[in-house]
């Protein structure tokens, strides 16, 4: 008995925190089929991957407005059957939008993208003054 009282005391506060939205998004579109993402931070900014295979760079829409990267993409595909007198026929339809809300701390104008075997790649730099001061030695007089 103690238990479960234990698990689900818990389990509420593990949902909350899971389920906390952020600056780079939240958690809104995070499950259905939407892409897969990943991000890291580092000394002088960000790194966003998104696993979207199967696509060209022409298929991706992407825009910054007001601190908010939107990532979208709608693919339609038809396939037909080489042989004539064809008795079924699949269209395939696809799309996807994301939307990040990017910290104050990013340097929007010096956002770069780059797509590659299937990762949807933005390197995000951080504004001058969110970087790291350099130490400064100080000399006796």
């Amino acid at each position: 008995m103690n238990t479960i009282r234990r698990n689900t005391m818990v389990f509420p506060s593990l949902m909350n925190e899971l389920l906390k939205p952020d600056w780079f998004g939240g958690t809104e579109n995070a499950v259905g089929n939407s892409p897969a993402v990943n991000i890291k931070e580092s000394e002088i900014g960000y790194e966003l991957e998104m696993m979207v295979p199967g696509r060209k760079k022409s298929d991706f829409k992407i825009e910054i407005d007001n601190n908010l990267l939107t990532v979208s993409t709608e693919v339609i595909k038809e396939e037909v059957p080489e042989k004539e007198n064809y008795t079924r026929r699949e269209f395939r339809f696809a799309s996807f939008k994301r939307a990040f809300a990017l910290p104050e701390t990013i340097s929007n104008d010096k956002i770069e993208a780059n797509y590659e075997d299937g990762i949807l790649k933005f390197n995000l730099p951080k504004k001058e003054e969110a970087l790291p001061k350099p130490k400064r030695m100080i000399e006796l007089s």
